[in-house]
């Protein structure tokens, strides 16, 4: 009898255990809302640098893809999705870790090292695969973080159908590149000899581009490629439908971010960062989705909520690391999401070429700041122009042959714009000036700071300071200086003053102890230019700066202003830098002044200390690297 109680007892605790066990082990799983077996499969089908402005979908006939209009017609279609970079690694980052990548440190492209997440954050499909998840991806990557373990399998041969069983949930991230940049770049001869699907005469030119032969074969073009992207989306929902797994599955198709004609692809405007996005939502898990089948939804997306998107339709919590907030799945009513009207980007390197541009999108408007305003848009990206398009914008600009929309892409920017981009899509009259826009432009211009601010923007750094201090833990070095950063916003911002408001401020910063307050106090005098020429003796001085980039950005303000030759301090720098992107910073200066200032420059081989990274692609530009290949006479060169 004894026996029997003890056994008795015995099973009782071993079930109690047991029990324990399991509710611990699925408190620990960042998975805990639901079983593996009870999740939605989730397929991204990712097409490479296309905006919303080739689909018929969207309101252009041309962009005839009827795959990824069914898909619509069985699930929800977003007005409004924006990537947060309008290039690829830069936006993929973002798009896998759901953060902005100011804030961490991953907002170049090309990186020049990789940033580490902070503490806690992975890539999101890393999540995923802890919870169960058969994670594959085919096969682009292009990340400006450290990996970690994401994939079971990433290769152009990775499916779903490799996972362990039948019953494993999956994520699958597939990308097609027939849209990407590379295949704009044809020669004349292809141009005259094969012809497009798309009649050239029927397409309609952005009024920002010249209305040329050369134009419309480009865009006719590029309407051929959004038709074989179609037919691509149409294979993958049709192994789906093979596989028995169609209304199992969410299938998301979006762009990996906009472009690719010129001003597309590299530029915070509309073209390059609005992206379509449709989610077929499946049969068996419409209960996720508070959306009918066939609708549009028109609050705003960003890349950092597609993560949090996914991770919710699987049960899991979106992780405190993340900046961005499901929008669809248990919890998310349609109502909440089409309340929102917000979206920031950012723009810095693409390759070889600086820059530093922010911008917001609310509601009906663009605000766009650009922190160096004294670039063109057009300033020399060597990728960029190997597309005829790119090139012959250029002839024509400099032929003096262009309207004035249309040569605003090669002429320095004002240091705030603002669009209505609903009376104006393609964002060429910018009312930042107009008397009727001026509350809406503080409210803007207050918006941006305020989002600059919880960002801690890693940016007003230059890049060889943060590359050096920052990377190992980007955001927390944010945070620990977001004091400091705000400082150095504020006197960026002086650009938005008058000059006299600005002076004494200037002045301050030109005589600060801090080497980052005389870099930013000499980029707001190269913003004001002659009207600056006071501080030409203090910029002299600061041509022999202990600080290599306070040189380069003295003699940079020195040239844009005409008060002396910048050759000897841009030379100077160029004998001593150690270092990758501190020499690419250098040349981005001296290209910008001797493509669009008419400035001469005599740099030999031995004139370069550091030639790495992507120090190459300005050598050969600058025909320092192939002396054999001669310089592009410029227009300003030519008047000389």
């Amino acid at each position: 009898m004894r026996s029997a109680i003890r056994c008795s007892i015995s099973a009782t605790i071993i079930r109690r255990l047991l029990f324990l066990t399991l509710a611990v082990l699925a408190l620990a799983s960042p998975a805990s809302r639901l079983q593996a077996a009870e999740r939605p499969n989730v397929v991204w089908i990712l097409s490479e640098d296309n905006s919303i402005h080739w689909l018929r979908l969207y309101g252009y006939e041309l962009g005839v893809t009827p795959n990824i209009e069914q898909l619509a017609a069985d699930g929800v279609t977003f007005e409004h999705a924006f990537s947060n970079a309008p290039v690829c690694s830069v936006a993929r980052t973002t798009l896998m870790t759901g953060i902005l990548a100011p804030r961490v440190g991953f907002q170049y492209h090309r990186r020049s090292k990789l940033a580490n997440l902070p503490p806690g954050a992975e890539l999101f499909p890393a999540l995923l695969k802890q919870a169960g998840y058969h994670t594959t991806n085919n096969s682009k990557k292009d990340y400006n973080v450290v990996e970690g373990d994401v994939w079971h399998a990433s290769s152009n041969k990775a499916n779903w159908r490799d996972r362990p069983s039948k019953d494993t949930p999956f994520f699958h991230m597939q990308t097609t590149t027939l849209s990407h940049e590379s295949s704009l770049h044809f020669s004349r001869q292809v141009m005259e000899n094969e012809k497009t699907i798309t009649d050239p005469a029927a397409v309609t030119i952005a009024p920002y581009h010249p209305d040329t032969p050369t134009f419309r074969y480009t865009y006719a073009r590029y309407f051929d490629r959004m038709r074989l992207i179609d037919e691509q989306v149409g294979q993958i929902v049709g192994q789906l439908r093979d596989d028995g797994l169609l209304e199992d599955t969410f299938i998301f198709y979006f762009g990996d971010h906009g472009g690719v004609l010129p001003r597309g692809k590299g530029y915070v405007y509309e073209s390059g960062l609005h992206v379509p996005l449709v989610v077929r939502v499946p049969e068996n898990w419409r209960h996720l989705v508070d959306r009918k089948p066939g609708s549009r939804a028109n609050g705003f997306v960003s890349f950092i909520d597609f993560g949090p998107t996914v991770l919710n339709l699987a049960g899991i919590d979106t992780p405190r690391t993340s900046d961005g907030k499901p929008f669809l799945g248990k919890g998310v009513p349609a109502a909440e999401v089409d309340k929102r009207d917000e979206s920031f980007g950012y723009a810095d390197r693409f390759d070889e070429k600086y820059d530093l541009v922010r911008t917001l999108r609310k509601g009906r408007y663009r605000y766009v700041r650009n922190y160096q305003p004294f670039n063109p848009d057009g300033l020399q990206n060597n990728y960029r122009y190997l597309m005829l398009a790119y090139q012959e914008w250029r002839e024509l600009y400099e032929a003096g042959k262009l309207n004035a929309e249309q040569r605003l892409f090669f002429e320095a920017r004002p240091a705030e714009q603002l669009f209505d981009v609903e009376t104006d899509p393609h964002e060429v009259h910018d009312l930042a000036n107009d008397p009727q826009h001026v509350a809406t432009l503080r409210a803007m211009r207050l918006r941006l700071r305020v989002t600059e601010e919880a960002v801690a923007d890693l940016s007003f750094y230059p890049e060889p300071d943060m590359v050096e201090r920052a990377l190992d833990d980007g955001a927390a070095f944010s945070m620990k200086h977001r004091n400091e950063i705000a400082s150095l916003v504020d006197l960026a911002n002086l650009q938005l003053r008058s000059f006299n408001d600005a002076r004494s401020s200037i002045r301050s910063a030109l005589g600060s102890g801090d080497p980052w307050r005389r870099y930013w106090g000499l980029i707001v005098c190269s913003s004001f230019g002659k009207q600056a020429a006071e501080f030409g003796p203090r910029a002299k001085e600061l041509c022999d700066d202990p600080e290599l980039l306070v040189r380069v950005r003295a003699a940079e303000f020195l040239g844009i202003a005409r008060l002396s030759d910048p050759q000897p301090a841009l030379k100077s720098v160029l004998k001593q830098s150690t270092s990758d992107v501190e020499t690419l910073l250098t040349f981005n200066t001296v290209v910008l002044l001797r493509d669009h200032y008419g400035y001469e420059f005599d740099i030999k081989p031995g004139d370069v200390n550091n030639k790495g990274g992507e120090v190459s692609r300005r050598l050969e530009y600058l025909g320092i690297a192939k002396p054999e290949q001669p310089k592009r006479a410029t227009k300003n060169q030519k008047k000389k």
